[in-house]
């Protein structure tokens, strides 16, 4: 990954004194997996009603998650260097990333059996209600998906599960190698669980009342408390806006992909457009999609075109007519930080920390971040968790503390926290 200062960004990781050899010069180079693996964020899983709200989700939610990741962005610095990228994803990608040569197109398929594009830690590569926005062509295990549609199971679902059957395990317990596969999944789920893409469906475990559920992993853990609920209830409130209006934020999947690259370049909130359909309230998913570059602002607030996810919520909300006042007040305030960050009136974490280091009196300007500079950055993170005042992060935002047992008005719901 290259040096913020001057140069464009690319990681790898340094596998062999090959390697250090052929290493570039001004980029940050990992020497450790535990470098990708080790960086934080917010997985959110939601429960839904049946399997076709399962899926109906994870596929309209996958669309979304670029989005939620550039404004969630907080992850600027790697092995003391500032970066010239603001999220984790390419990085953690490239440390998980096993594929072998064959399998990456660089040598013919020999020992080998697929050709896979993409690392274990990577966007998904189909949906699973739609094949007309699904444009990436997968590889797959046959043999697995030849089983699943014998006995019943859809194209899409299966070619989805046998998706993740083209790659090895990585992780295995010794006392859960000889298990009955017709009784327990932990078999399959060694497998589903080190395919980390942007969107996860989890079918129910085995005798157990946990039902069908999606897993949205594309958000960057924040500074505070408030900030990290305040994604988590966005994320919440949206799945539930999606499936109670049946809304169609469907686009091509490689569009996705290419909203996924333009997510984690420095400063994307502001200063990348994305893919997003207009026209969301076509419930047909085959219906021909109005597709433009958004800004994240737009996606999120609104334009003349096009209402904004931000209003979709609150039409949600609008509903919930037992919603208490102080609670609905705190959820107002979370999606007016979201909005606020989507105009730029609020920094990402990404850039407020990029901001402390080219402020720091130790700074040289040339990418550095030295022990003494990442000391007093850990010290100023911490007076922010325990109170401090940061206008620029945070805004105004406080702990509401109002105690009042009072119903909520619909009726007052969208005067709540717009500005």
């Amino acid at each position: 990954m290259c040096l913020f200062t001057k140069i464009k960004t690319h990681l790898t990781r340094l596998t062999s004194f090959r390697m250090l050899m052929r290493q570039k010069k001004d980029h940050i180079y990992m020497d450790a997996m535990g470098f990708g693996m080790g960086c934080c964020c917010i997985q959110v899983t939601f429960q839904a009603c049946d399997m076709n709200e399962a899926r109906c989700l994870y596929d309209q939610l996958a669309v979304v998650s670029p989005i939620v990741m550039a404004l969630s962005a907080a992850s600027p610095i790697y092995r003391g260097y500032l970066s010239d990228v603001d999220c984790r994803w390419d990085v953690i990608s490239a440390a998980v990333d096993d594929r072998t040569d064959e399998e990456m197109g660089k040598a013919p398929l020999k020992e080998s059996k697929y050709r896979i594009n993409s690392s274990r830690y990577s966007c998904i590569n189909s949906y699973l209600n739609s094949e007309k926005y699904s444009d990436i062509t997968p590889p797959y295990n046959k043999e697995f998906y030849e089983k699943l549609t014998a006995n019943g199971v859809d194209h899409l679902l299966a070619l989805h599960v046998a998706h993740l059957f083209i790659r090895d395990p990585i992780s295995a317990f010794a006392n859960r190698i000889e298990i009955n596969d017709s009784e327990d999944t932990d078999h399959f789920e060694s497998l589903q669980s080190t395919n980390w893409q942007n969107m996860r469906f989890k079918p129910p475990p085995p005798n157990s009342d946990i039902g069908w559920r999606v897993e949205f992993r594309t958000i960057e853990a924040q500074t505070t408390d408030f900030e990290n609920a305040a994604f988590v209830s966005f994320c919440i409130l949206l799945s539930r806006a999606i499936a109670s209006f049946r809304v169609n934020f469907y686009i091509p999947l490689s569009l996705v992909h290419e909203n996924m690259n333009r997510a984690q370049k420095r400063n994307a909130v502001l200063e990348q457009k994305f893919y997003f359909r207009k026209n969301i309230q076509c419930c047909n998913c085959d219906c021909e999609p109005d597709i433009v570059e958004m800004t994240i602002n737009e996606i999120i607030n609104g334009n003349d075109d096009f209402p904004g996810i931000c209003k979709l919520i609150r039409a949600y909300m609008s509903n919930m007519i037992d919603l208490e006042f102080l609670t609905a007040t705190r959820i107002c305030s979370y999606i007016s930080l979201i909005q606020k960050r989507a105009r730029g009136e609020l920094l990402t974490t990404a850039s407020w920390i990029r901001n402390f280091v080219k402020e720091h009196p130790l700074y040289q300007h040339d990418s550095v971040v030295s022990d003494e500079m990442t000391y007093d950055l850990m010290m100023e993170i911490k007076d922010i968790t325990n109170g401090k005042s940061m206008p620029d992060l945070l805004g105004n935002y406080r702990d509401l503390s109002d105690n009042r047992d009072t119903k909520f008005r619909r009726d007052s719901f969208m005067t709540l926290g717009t500005e």
